[in-house]
């Protein structure tokens, strides 16, 4: 080994311990700072239920701000692989406040999105600054890239791990660039950190008991990731198919979450009308914004059937017009639910279904198999990890590899000098 060789791994792990330090306190803070504006247009929606009734207004608002100011940034996630995969201008700073403050409305009104989209957006946009001040190389600038990806989504959910793997996992299906896991790692892990010392809390979730290894419990698990598989597939179908047909028929953007808004509205409107008449006890209202009290009802006692096919609705309709947020959460939340309905049928507990629904619908969606795994076993301990990675993996297969990431690319698209491996 020539003796210069330590030397320069030496000081290329020291360089990238830098980099990541810097966009982990860029994007653990701005993942901070989305949380606590999150919390409160939730706690204010909940006390005011009738701003749902400017859902139209908001989304107009929402639009009509991107056509004026953000038809670079629209793109969001999609923009931010494209830039890894071939890169070629620095992503706008403009990103990260557009898609902030666009999301907390989306909330504040009762939109159903998640928020992932907007932390991955956020901790992308800044980390590329750093790529334009420092005036980083196309390779190091692709890493950072992906660091930015791994430190937003491992400081919203809590979850260094899976945040590392999912900057590595989401650019391809079936690739991964092992040359930046120290960078995604370290920016992961740092930016989880940074977030809770600026006070953030993250929502726990105990799935309670998990049955032995079996083949009964494996074939079981089979089945329910062959579901949340199918779901996954029809939720990215769903919601592409939906903001297809928008651009199609409405050609002014922001007509589209107008529309959106309105329908939303009426839906909940409607549906209140009917229970004060007696004719339906279903409560919509639990379909809106992030629902993470239903996730975790999910773990602890049955819910109503159509939990997850009202989620499922509400989300499609809220991202395919044009509302601005994350997918994640949403499908954190069908998973969820939808595992909950199997649980009777499959013979397993409430909890475990509730669990690996949580992070296999996510799985197959977005085509991070690996990631779900680790974020299964971060979340809910490692005791469910085979489990998990059973119905990631089955999901991941039965989904169809049809992903909410229209950027991703296939796993034989590969990427012209990019190392991907």
């Amino acid at each position: 080994m020539p003796r210069t060789e330590p030397i320069s791994l030496l000081l290329h792990t020291l360089k990238w311990t830098i980099l990541a330090c810097a966009v982990a306190v860029l994007a653990g803070s701005a993942s901070a700072l989305f949380l606590w504006a999150l919390d409160w247009a939730t706690a204010t929606r909940q006390a005011h239920r009738w701003l749902i009734w400017l859902l139209p207004l908001a989304g107009f608002a929402v639009g009509w701000v991107y056509l004026r100011f953000g038809q670079k940034v629209e793109a969001g996630n999609n923009l931010l692989i494209d830039e890894i995969h071939n890169p070629q201008a620095t992503v706008p700073l403009r990103m990260a406040p557009l898609v902030l403050g666009a999301t907390v409305v989306s909330h504040l009104f009762g939109a159903s999105v998640g928020r992932e989209g907007t932390a991955v957006q956020m901790g992308g946009a800044l980390a590329d600054q750093i790529t334009h001040w420092l005036k980083l190389g196309r390779d190091d600038r692709r890493t950072l890239l992906m660091a930015g990806i791994s430190a937003g989504f491992a400081s919203v959910f809590g979850t260094p791990l899976a945040g590392a793997v999912f900057g590595l996992e989401v650019l391809a299906k079936g690739q991964l660039r092992h040359a930046a896991l120290l960078p995604c790692l370290l920016a992961a892990v740092l930016a989880d950190q940074v977030g809770l010392w600026w006070g953030v809390h993250h929502t726990h979730y105990a799935i309670g008991h998990i049955p032995a290894i079996s083949v009964a419990t494996v074939a079981a698990v089979i089945l329910a990731g062959v579901a949340f598989g199918g779901m996954g597939q029809l939720f990215a179908r769903s919601t592409h198919a939906l903001s297809a047909f928008m651009k199609r028929h409405i050609a002014y953007a922001p007509w589209r979450p107008f529309a959106g808004g309105v329908v939303i509205a009426a839906v909940v409107g409607l549906s209140g009308l009917m229970g004060q008449m007696g004719l339906t006890s279903i409560d919509v209202d639990r379909y809106l914004g992030l629902g993470l009290p239903v996730i975790v009802q999910a773990f602890e006692q049955p819910l109503p059937l159509q939990d997850f096919a009202g989620k499922l609705l509400f989300t499609v309709a809220s991202l395919g017009t044009g509302f601005k947020g994350g997918e994640v959460t949403p499908l954190f939340y069908i998973g969820a639910t939808l595992g909950n309905a199997l649980a009777p049928l499959l013979d397993l507990p409430f909890g475990l279904l509730a669990g690996l629904g949580f992070v296999a619908v996510f799985a197959g969606a977005a085509n991070t198999p690996i990631a779900s795994t680790l974020m299964a076993m971060e979340l809910f301990g490692p005791g469910v990890g085979v489990f998990a990675a059973i119905a990631c993996a089955v999901s991941y297969v039965f989904s169809g590899h049809t992903g909410i990431y229209k950027a991703q690319r296939g796993s034989k698209a590969g990427d012209a000098g990019d190392g991907v491996k």
